[in-house]
């Protein structure tokens, strides 16, 4: 109806004009009809108490139906019409035969409407007809003699009422200034109200926000990660494609409750407490979830909450490609670090002359390192878990650690709730730990024994160490989100990743440790 050029303030002023001379045309005919309805009756009414009192005459009475009666009616209606105003009046005797007429040549002739029969009927009729002057309403009384008991004709009086068109031209400059005035106030409140809405929305037009929105719907079925509102009743009032793939749900869930979408949703309970969580792990479907649900605070209350989720398996993916990354540049770096050390030995054997204590060393090196290979080759399948093992042995040399693997280790298949980047998490975390504990002796050997062995039950990690062990105290906090003994803020994350990751695979994690007699950690997670 309107062009998108034009303003929300032009739009409304346009709509509040055409409404505003609509609403005025509509009253005025409304106005006029009624007008002209009750001028008409008030008009019958009059003409027929002129009737009534005309009938009541006593010439009129004693001359109708005499031959020569019209010569005493006539000047007595003339007079009577003209002192009141009527457009004519008639005096019919019985024969319809007229007796008094404006128009003198009409004196004498009948007298044929259809109307006037009821009044020759003894019978008051008030009628409308259109003549020669214009419309008129007239009314039929009939004469009486004899008290009342002899009707001996019919008096009639015509009144012209004024046309519909008269009406509106008499009342046209009230209609004008009805007009004007209601036009200004439309106007003044179409800018009042067209000002106050483009406050609340931002003072952008509607064909800007349209067109904002269509961007902004776009853009959120097009991000990677799922998004699932709800708003104070638990009811979906956002979800995008990605949320609805990963959820397999029917296209259009959009306010229903989430409970009845996802069972086992946990966006209410966010929404009640008000409390933030991140880094969420659940399995719906089969499929491991990563989400952070997150209330959504509106004037100081909690209107809702939003939940922003992905498939972890994406993320073990991408995490697996880092950490392969990772531990490959680690490997590198301490591998570079040990054989600049070896060459700087080979080279001072050989300058003090020691060629076959040389040789013997260099056989040495070649042969361990190239077991330690084979090994991890043959029997750990996944090569990015072989490859950080490796590389934690590598660390552990460049730390004077000694890293045992146990040659009963191997790893074909992977529990089924878990992907090789949850175990790289797990064992890594692990070793740093083992690691860190044996460096605080100061005497002795530091020693760190790892297996790692699956079978057709469990996947099993034992890592031991012989460090100064945990304090009973402590044994039940350490897997806490953000606890931590380093005086280091910024971690305290490890050990509660290796408990997630554990307990999503359904499994256990036993801890066994003495002060001053190191720590035995167990880790035993299901295969189905």
């Amino acid at each position: 109806m309107f062009s998108d050029k034009l303003t929300l303030s032009t739009k409304i002023i346009f709509l509040s004009f055409f409404l505003v001379v609509v609403a005025t045309t509509a009253s005025v005919f409304v106005f006029a009809g009624n007008l002209s309805a009750r001028l008409e009756q008030e008009l019958g009414n009059r003409a027929l108490a002129i009737a009534r009192t005309v009938a009541l005459i006593p010439e009129i009475q004693d001359n109708v139906n005499m031959i020569a009666g019209h010569q005493a009616i006539q000047p007595i209606a003339e007079r009577i019409r003209i002192s009141t105003g009527s457009a004519y009046i008639v005096i019919l005797g019985m024969d319809k035969k007229r007796y008094s007429h404006p128009l003198q040549e009409r004196i004498g002739l009948p007298f044929e409407v259809i109307d006037s029969e009821q009044a020759f009927q003894a019978q008051e009729v008030i009628s409308r007809a259109a003549g020669v002057a214009g419309p008129a309403v007239r009314a039929f009384a009939p004469i009486f003699i004899d008290e009342g008991d002899t009707q001996v004709g019919v008096v009639l009086v015509g009144i012209l009422s004024p046309t519909f068109i008269a009406i509106l031209a008499h009342t046209s400059r009230d209609i004008s200034f009805s007009l004007v005035a209601g036009v200004l106030a439309g106007i003044a409140g179409s800018l009042l109200l067209a000002g106050n809405i483009k406050k609340v929305m931002f003072n952008l037009e509607p064909s800007e926000i349209a067109r904002m929105l269509e961007e902004r719907t776009a853009v959120f079925h097009s991000i990677d990660d799922g998004i699932i509102a709800i708003n104070q009743e638990n009811r979906i009032s956002v979800i995008n494609n990605r949320a609805k793939n990963i959820f397999k749900v029917k296209e259009n869930v959009l306010g229903e409750v989430i409970t009845d979408v996802i069972s086992s949703s946990r966006l209410p309970e966010t929404a009640k407490s008000g409390k933030a969580e991140y880094n969420q792990m659940f399995i719906i479907n089969n499929t491991t979830i990563l989400a952070n649900r997150i209330p959504i605070w509106v004037e100081g209350k909690v209107a809702g909450a939003v939940s922003t989720f992905k498939d972890k398996t994406e993320v073990h993916r991408l995490a697996e490609e880092l950490t392969g990354v990772k531990n490959f540049i680690e490997a590198l770096r301490v591998q570079n670090h040990e054989n600049i050390n070896k060459l700087h030995t080979i080279a001072g054997l050989i300058q003090l002359g020691k060629e076959e204590d040389a040789l013997d060393f260099i056989f040495k090196v070649i042969v361990n390192q190239q077991e330690l290979t084979s090994f991890l080759t043959e029997n750990i399948r996944d090569y990015s878990i072989a490859g950080l093992i490796l590389g934690k042995y590598n660390r552990a040399l460049e730390l004077k650690v000694n890293m045992q693997i146990d040659r009963k280790s191997r790893l074909f298949h992977l529990p089924r709730h878990l992907d090789s980047s949850a175990l790289i998490v797990m064992i890594g975390n692990l070793l740093e730990n083992a690691f860190d504990a044996v460096l605080k002796n100061d005497q002795g050997i530091r020693s760190v024994l790892f297996l790692l062995r699956d079978d057709n039950k469990e996947l099993v990690i034992q890592i031991k160490d012989n460090g100064p062990g945990i304090e009973p105290s402590l044994q039940q906090e350490i897997f806490k989100k953000g606890f931590t003994t380093k005086g280091n803020t910024e971690r305290g994350l490890g050990l509660f990743l290796v408990k997630e990751y554990v307990d999503n695979g359904s499994g256990t994690i036993s801890l066994a440790s003495a002060t001053g007699k190191g720590t035995h950690v167990t880790v035993r997670i299901p295969m189905e």
